[in-house]
């Protein structure tokens, strides 16, 4: 699957174990299927599912927003839950709304991590929405630097986003761990993005935002819950011994 550029192996199964080396190797781009995470889908006796998520480097994850919208979309065409669903994530609950290829998923309340501060020439907020983020607000994403992102990103554990505020809209570029790199997209740090510029009266509580991708997001707040919305693409099916 891939949900805006971020793509996914996913399965299910009855059986809870530790894959990750599974994910090491299917993630591998080289030498296996490529991929910036595995899911694997496995029985809950109070939601529909439960999911094990695994990066490309086969460390867990809480959360992610992209693929919480693949698996959805996964889920409901494999008839392991309606349309409109419950699952467990590491971060908590989440709730997804399936309509043909359009995806909303509705995230685990945000916590604040970092009030705004000054490093390395930036200014920087950290928020959790399922997964730690650091944001920085630039007026030219030409600004995104890798060995910057790569220093902030070990130094305070998180995933390292810079935002551009085009008008009405976001633009977003993002240092995902577990990646370790820059990735198409980061449903968790566009909503990061979201949250950070939101509270800041810079942009209203319904936004597009685009990642590297260039893909079309919708981010919108209703009173205290975030849902995150847009398409999904399922690429292709295999079996794999």
């Amino acid at each position: 699957y891939s949900a805006s550029g971020n793509d996914f192996v996913i399965f299910h199964t009855f059986l809870k174990k530790n894959r990750s080396d599974l994910a090491i190797k299917l993630c591998d781009r080289f030498d296996g299927v490529g991929a910036d995470g595995l899911v694997v889908l496995v029985p809950h006796d109070k939601y529909d599912f439960e999911w094990e998520f695994y990066n490309s480097d086969g460390s867990l994850a809480s959360m992610c927003a992209n693929a919480s919208r693949a698996v959805a979309h996964y889920a409901y065409t494999n008839n392991l839950a309606p349309s409109s669903m419950s699952f467990l994530t590491g971060a908590g609950v989440i709730e997804a709304v399936v309509e043909d290829d359009i995806v909303q998923s509705r995230l685990t309340k945000p916590i604040e991590l970092y009030k705004e501060f000054e490093e390395l020439g930036f200014v920087w907020y950290g928020v959790d929405t399922g997964v730690p983020h650091l944001v920085t607000i630039v007026d030219d994403l030409d600004k995104f630097d890798l060995d910057i992102a790569s220093k902030m990103r070990y130094k305070y554990d998180t995933n390292v986003n810079f935002i551009k505020i085009d008008g009405k809209d976001l633009r977003v570029r993002t240092y995902e761990r577990g990646v370790e790199g820059e990735t198409m997209a980061c449903g968790t740090g566009m909503v990061a993005g979201f949250l950070y510029t939101n509270g800041k009266n810079l942009i209203d509580n319904r936004a597009f935002v685009y990642p590297k991708s260039k893909e079309q997001l919708v981010v919108s707040k209703q009173e205290d819950s975030l849902f995150f919305k847009g398409r999904v693409s399922k690429v292709f099916n295999t079996d794999i011994s």
